[in-house]
């Protein structure tokens, strides 16, 4: 099994700290909600179903210490919420995690200060074993469309890093590894944080899965080659239309794929599949810090005073989507119509 990512340990949050990676693997510690928050926007932890986990607990922190009765711990529970809330807009897990934690703090108006407190906690930790489940379900799903010898490509980290351990992207990868087929991983770097490179690639190799690493601007090179039999990426916030939101340079593979006529799979865990918004156009979509771009790393790599646009995530639409991967089965088009009748069973 990969790592675990996030977990309840010594009465506080742990989780890896992913921006040492890959030259120092580091666990630290989030003891309030104001180190939960900075640990999602400064991307110590991230991946939707992880940044999920990590501020259901960091709700918890936010309110462990306060005093009050059950409706003064409730208006807290809100108020933290929205605080964390606030931390990154685009991966939809965060929001779902977070109106879970405050729908089960308004269901427990007469409870004791102890017990409420206790049946927030025992949430957040019930998240990391439903997300290993789904998780693994999606890995048994998706495994049934690779074949022995074959080759993923990989976009940005959807694996264990990404998760609570398991990972989405790569799960199949693994399940089909613990099956006896022999896989392989082509991994895009994926500027400008490069989460394949130091993420996916640290990943895969700590696992035993075969991995080649290259520049983004090599996926259409590698495709064209014959080197590619399908590729997997995960997704941030997938819309009701099947359309899929995911790491910047996403979009860019899709289209490869198409011209290629290579399948292309989202790993799509019914937590980030957001039936609210009818299509992609409606994604608030986060613009980081122009100095991930010009200084990198710590090397300036662009002129002082150059405009940069620095989106984090893009919009795949969902006619370049071969199919989805979810929990509950491979999902494929028309996605309108049976992503609702999915959800409805």
């Amino acid at each position: 099994m990969p790592v675990r990512t996030i977990y309840w340990e010594d009465d506080c949050c742990k989780i890896v700290d992913q921006t040492l990676l890959p030259t120092e693997f580091k666990t630290i510690e989030l003891r309030s909600a104001e180190e939960a928050w900075e640990a999602i926007k400064a991307l110590r932890v991230r991946g939707a179903p992880a940044i999920g986990i990590a501020a259901a607990f960091g709700v918890y922190l936010g309110v462990r210490d306060a005093d009050g009765d059950a409706a003064g711990l409730i208006a807290k529970v809100k108020t933290v919420a929205d605080y964390l809330a606030s931390s990154r807009p685009t991966a939809v897990n965060l929001f779902w995690a977070l109106d879970r934690v405050v729908a089960k703090a308004a269901s427990m108006q007469d409870a004791e200060s102890h017990a409420f407190k206790a049946a927030l906690l025992e949430l957040a930790q019930t998240m990391i074993d439903e997300d290993n489940a789904v998780c693994r379900a999606i890995g048994e799903y998706g495994t049934a469309l690779l074949n022995d010898g074959d080759t993923i490509l990989t976009h940005c980290n959807a694996g264990g890093l990404a998760t609570a351990s398991y990972g989405t992207a790569l799960a199949p990868v693994l399940v089909a590894m613990e099956q006896g087929k022999t896989i392989s991983v082509i991994a895009d770097e994926t500027r400008p944080l490069l989460q394949g490179a130091r993420l996916t690639a640290w990943e895969c190799r700590e696992n035993g899965v075969p991995v080649t690493l290259i520049c983004d601007v090599a996926s259409g090179t590698v495709m064209q080659q014959g080197r590619v039999q399908a590729v997997i990426v995960g997704t941030d916030r997938t819309t009701a239309n099947g359309d899929v939101c995911n790491k910047i340079g996403t979009y860019n593979v899709a289209v490869l794929a198409a011209r290629h006529g290579i399948p292309f799979y989202v790993a799509a865990p019914l937590s980030s599949i957001d039936m609210s918004l009818a299509s992609g156009d409606e994604i608030p979509i986060e613009e980081r810090d122009a100095d991930e771009v010009r200084n990198g790393f710590g090397k300036q790599t662009a002129p002082d005073g150059v405009k940069i646009f620095n989106p984090a995530f893009d919009v795949t639409p969902a006619e370049l989507v071969t199919a989805l991967i979810t929990e509950k089965g491979v999902v494929r088009p028309p996605y309108k119509e049976n992503l609702k009748r999915l959800f409805s069973a």
